[in-house]
């Protein structure tokens, strides 16, 4: 399964979190920081010169692992803007963005200061959009809420009772 974390703070903790349950209970799993990752900006303007070398790092594991985890924080009521812009340039460099989406499982989570069901929702919307398919359980958490182990290995069990998508 392929995690990306769409902060290096606590979703980038959270995201190892995962990826350590993960291990534990016999799955595969590839993170992907998308801060560090640093693609530019996706605009229309942009998209000729294109999101350069490193989207490479993002679309091949998405191709190969064909199981998606999110940990994503709410900003200003919605989904960060490096997974937004990740999303679009993934979109965008396809010739069919709905052959890499499609039939995808897809777990979703949040570590948010600013409460984070915003961006679930938000983020719930979209890759339903895309032709995912969305766990019908997420994982919220905060400073004062840790996330439970219990709920990440369910989510996990559950991620991989669904078929992953062709690829």
């Amino acid at each position: 399964m392929l995690i990306l974390a769409a902060s290096n703070g606590h979703n980038l903790h959270l995201a190892h979190q995962v990826a350590a349950a993960a291990t534990a209970g016999g799955y595969s799993s590839v993170v992907v920081d998308l801060v560090s990752l640093d693609l530019p900006l996706y605009t229309p303007a942009r998209e000729a010169a294109g999101a350069g070398d490193r989207l490479a790092e993002l679309l091949e594991p998405l191709r190969r692992e064909r199981r998606l985890w999110i940990c994503a924080p709410e900003y200003n009521g919605s989904s960060p803007p490096c997974l937004t812009s990740a999303i679009a340039w993934l979109s965008r460099s396809s010739d069919d963005f709905r052959a890499l989406f499609n039939g995808m499982p897809v777990a979703l989570s949040s570590h948010s200061g600013g409460g984070g069901q915003k961006a679930l929702i938000a983020l719930r919307i979209q890759f339903a959009h895309l032709g995912c398919h969305v766990l019908g359980r997420e994982l919220l958490c905060s400073p004062h809420k840790r996330a439970n182990p219990d709920s990440i290995a369910a989510m996990l069990a559950e991620l991989q009772r669904l078929p992953a998508a062709a690829g």
